[in-house]
């Protein structure tokens, strides 16, 4: 099978790593050093839809990593070129880019999620603010905002402020609308299905570290690691399922949206029960780099029958009775003031280390050697037995790689006792 694989960071890296295991010809754009190993990159544009339905023709299947081109309208272009494609259309994909809608579909679906207002102006910023006091506010651009439109805060002249902030034009036309929500206490869980629109398999579990420093401290960011799977109380994932998985296909369904590719909820496990925090509408990174490693099987076959609506099996899916670790390497000054362009040292070191895998998520050649060229510049992923032994692995293996700047979180996954199997 040739793939085509749209995207160039550590979920795409992960991605065309499990394809290559899974016998597939993969070639990217625009890919980056690691996704270079694998096969060839292409510079096309990623949230181009001609560009990339002009490419489509050579290959037997589209998949799109992120949400960006998703949003563009790119698979919705592959399609109308008669190549299959793995990710929703336009209309699928505000599920992610317009938190608005996705609340819209919660609502309408009966699914469990926290109060909200949506509002454009200050007045009524100021009067849901009001309405969510005493607090912690949480305030949200709208739309794409690469993980970093959020503000959680006990502080409300803050939450006026990032408020004002958007609708000022801090993530351009993303921050046009604000959504104010209400805050949401218990432990956050990341759940991954693959559908072809009314078919879904679980695509297991992973916990993300959204804040930048230890301890939850410090600004929001894309994800600085996390873990997989997460041990979970018997018969909460088929819940799960059953009362917001199901639900939201069948809401997007009776909308006439057809919508083929992976579905990411975001849940709070709060006293009350699982509560939807935010639904994304491709794998999420960095959970992807903790997933894939522990699936057993065909991805690439999995991935041609969501796409083409042909013999989705759950029967297919099987894990690995393995547990993975990510730490993410991080660039001086992300995520704010990024400072790229750092040399990188020490990757040789963990290339063949057992039980280590590293997906490049920020990097570039630049004079025949690797630099940093983002905010997250590598993931380092640990295997194992139990989660503390790929926490290990993942510490011990992150420690040979340098970069001036490097930054990263030392707790990660370090809150979990030794488990085995649950996804």
């Amino acid at each position: 099978m040739n793939v085509l694989l749209i995207g160039g960071g550590g979920r795409e890296h992960a991605m065309g790593w499990r394809l290559s295991k899974s016998g597939a010809t993969v070639t990217s754009a625009p890919g980056n050093p690691g996704l270079a190993d694998l096969g060839e990159v292409r510079s096309i544009i990623p949230d181009s839809p001609s560009e990339v339905a002009a490419a489509a023709r050579d290959f037997d299947l589209v998949v799109i990593g992120p949400e960006r081109p998703l949003a563009a309208g790119v698979a919705d272009a592959v399609r109308a070129v008669g190549v299959p494609c793995l990710g929703p259309g336009i209309d699928g994909a505000r599920l992610e880019s317009s938190k608005a809608f996705a609340k819209d579909v919660m609502t309408s679906a009966g699914i469990p999620t926290g109060r909200y207002f949506e509002v454009s102006n200050m007045e009524a910023v100021g009067k849901a603010i009001d309405e969510m006091t005493p607090g912690p506010y949480v305030v949200k651009a709208d739309g794409l905002a690469g993980g970093k439109g959020v503000l959680v805060t006990d502080d409300i002249e803050a939450a006026r402020s990032w408020a004002h902030e958007c609708l000022e034009g801090r993530f351009a036309e993303a921050g046009d609308t604000v959504i104010i929500e209400e805050y949401l206490e218990g432990p956050e869980l990341s759940v991954f299905v693959l559908t072809d629109g009314v078919t879904f398999v679980p695509f297991g579990t992973a916990r993300d570290y959204k804040r930048l420093g230890d301890r939850g401290t410090g600004p929001n960011t894309g994800g600085m690691g996390c873990f997989s799977p997460v041990p979970l109380p018997s018969g909460l994932l088929d819940s799960i399922h059953a009362d917001v998985v199901a639900p939201v296909l069948t809401e997007l369904r009776a909308r006439n949206i057809d919508y083929r590719g992976f579905l990411y909820t975001g849940l709070v496990l709060t006293a009350d029960g699982p509560r939807v925090l935010e639904f994304n509408c491709r794998l999420g990174d960095p959970e992807a780099q903790v997933v894939l490693p522990r699936l057993r099987g065909d991805f690439g076959a999995m991935l041609m029958a969501a796409a083409t609506g042909e013999g989705l099996d759950r029967e297919s899916l099987r894990w690995w009775e393995k547990a993975a670790v990510d730490v993410v390497l991080a660039s001086p000054g992300y995520p704010e003031a990024t400072r790229a362009g750092q040399p990188i040292h020490g990757l040789h070191l963990v290339t063949h280390l057992d039980d280590v895998l590293v997906f490049h998520s920020g990097t570039r050649f630049k004079r025949g050697e690797i630099v940093s060229s983002g905010g997250r510049v590598i993931n380092v992923v640990g295997m194992g037995t139990d989660i503390p032994t790929a926490r290990r692995h993942a510490y011990d293996a992150a420690a040979l790689i340098a970069f001036s700047g490097k930054q990263y979180r030392t707790d990660i996954a370090d809150e979990v006792s030794v488990q085995k199997g649950a996804t």
